[in-house]
């Protein structure tokens, strides 16, 4: 495992990514990687109380917010990981056990291997997995910036925060 999960039961999100980078494999930090826009979007969108820096990454929890990827066991871009490598099993058990309010794969390559069909959509999902909501948002990496959107980011921020007022 390249980076520990960030999971506790009764979270308002798991994160999802694809697999950590290979500067977050250097940092041992989620999203490490210069130009990353994840820690400043989760906190532009209302995920998070603070802006936090990729070192801080467990401090997610208390936010209600838990993080994952679905490939533990290599690091690199989406096109250096091997397709074996990938464990929607492992994932969808983790979501099992843990049951968060919602899931968002913050990648369409994350997206695909779990769903394992070659097309998504972002937004929320019509399937569920362990009572909860599945989204797809844009990867906040800097390779993937022709890509992004930070609309399905705010819809995402939108759902945890209507969550969070329902359980206060």
């Amino acid at each position: 495992m390249i980076l520990p999960d960030v999971l506790a039961p009764g979270l308002h999100l798991v994160l999802c990514g694809t697999a950590p980078s290979r500067a977050s494999m250097v940092a041992q930090a989620y999203y490490a990687r210069p130009g990353n826009l994840f820690w400043p979007t989760l906190h532009e969108v209302g995920l998070t109380s603070s802006r936090l820096r990729p070192d801080q990454y467990a401090e997610v929890l208390r936010d209600g917010i838990g993080l994952t990827d679905l490939c533990k066991t290599e690091f690199g871009s989406d096109a250096e990981l091997s397709r074996g490598a990938f464990d929607p099993d492992g994932f969808r058990a983790k979501m099992e056990r843990f049951r968060p309010a919602a899931i968002a794969f913050d990648s369409k390559n994350a997206a695909k291997a779990f769903f394992g069909r070659a097309k998504v959509a972002y937004g929320l999902q019509s399937e569920s997995l362990a009572g909860a909501a599945l989204f797809v948002v844009p990867s906040p990496s800097g390779r993937a910036r022709p890509h992004w959107s930070i609309e399905p980011w705010r819809q995402l921020g939108d759902f945890v925060r209507q969550r969070r007022l329902a359980c206060a």
